[in-house]
């Protein structure tokens, strides 16, 4: 058994092995969940929502002391180590300017579509001290999301929430004009449509769930928003870049995170168009899963000092 998830990020808490007597420690209710497979290694069914849903909030506990993380069912559970990924290998892209990786709270960072998750806003903190706002389209998420600062008031004062009351925009009405971001970043929704959404995920849990039966199959949390939207992800990211064009003083790096390779020749030949100065793909893996992050900026080096 490999004793380390090599294709993390080297600063990624995760790198290691499960420690699920740890884990347990933190929460017990995820003793029931956990076994050991035919091939001798300790685990979870990561097919099971409630499974991953207790996995993450030991992982949020131990590793960065986040109490009492919760998420309805009807949301998104995200794989803690590939969120953390993508975090610090922003923490890469800023530390470009003079070497270090900046922290404390003169990093702001702004996350589009933030989920009743948390995740991206709660890691940046926990690791770097960045101060972060978390933007949603869905209000039941950022009520969550609030519940989850409400258990952690150590937080209340560097992770914000917004609503974002028109779907069409993703700075318009979160931004003001005296706004200075230093990145923002997003996970869009990768499905153009539900049917493909539900298709992707049958097609995701067959390797897991061999002779399962089907509800078990469909047994995926996640809120429209955060799964699929018109477009899908290229749509999503396209809107993104051009609404990016209005706001190019106000944050200093934008990024996104694209799951499908064949999108990015259309989205880097658009942001030449826009006249980005630089831009920039960054390669993630997490296990079998490939994706990367989609970096730009209109600001030309001389100036990125004032961030």
């Amino acid at each position: 058994m490999s004793t380390e998830k090599s294709s993390l990020h080297t600063r990624n808490l995760h790198r290691n092995p499960y420690d699920f007597d740890r884990l347990i420690s933190c929460v017990p209710e995820l003793k029931h969940y956990v076994f050991v497979n035919i091939h001798g290694t300790t685990t979870i069914n990561f097919s099971i929502p409630e499974a991953v849903k207790l996995l993450n909030k030991a992982l949020l506990f131990h590793f960065y002391n986040v109490k009492d993380w919760d998420i309805p069912d009807t949301n998104l559970c995200p794989p803690i180590p590939g969120r953390a990924d993508y975090v610090h290998y922003i923490a890469d892209l800023l530390a470009e300017k003079n070497g270090e990786i900046p922290t404390g709270t003169s990093v702001k960072g702004l996350d589009v579509g933030v989920g009743a998750n948390l995740v991206y806003p709660l890691i940046a903190h926990k690791s770097y001290g960045w101060k972060m706002l978390g933007t949603d389209i869905n209000e039941d998420s950022l009520k969550n999301a609030q519940y989850i600062l409400d258990q952690n008031p150590d937080l209340s004062s560097s992770i914000e929430l917004k609503h974002q009351p028109d779907s069409k925009y993703i700075f318009k009405n979160i931004l003001n004009p005296e706004d200075r971001f230093t990145f923002s970043m997003c996970n869009p929704p990768f499905h153009d449509s539900k049917e493909s959404m539900i298709k992707g995920n049958l097609r995701k849990t067959k390797n897991l769930n061999k002779g399962k039966d089907r509800k078990t199959l469909l047994n995926f949390g996640g809120q429209q928003s955060e799964l699929w939207c018109e477009g899908g992800e290229l749509k999503f990211i396209t809107n993104v870049i051009n609404e990016s064009v209005q706001y190019s003083s106000q944050i200093l790096w934008f990024t996104c995170l694209v799951s499908k390779k064949d999108n990015l020749y259309k989205l880097t030949t658009l942001l030449k168009k826009v006249k980005a100065v630089e831009v920039k793909t960054i390669d993630m893996a997490q296990g079998q899963k490939i994706s990367r992050i989609l970096v730009w900026t209109f600001i030309p080096q001389q100036n990125r000092k004032s961030f």
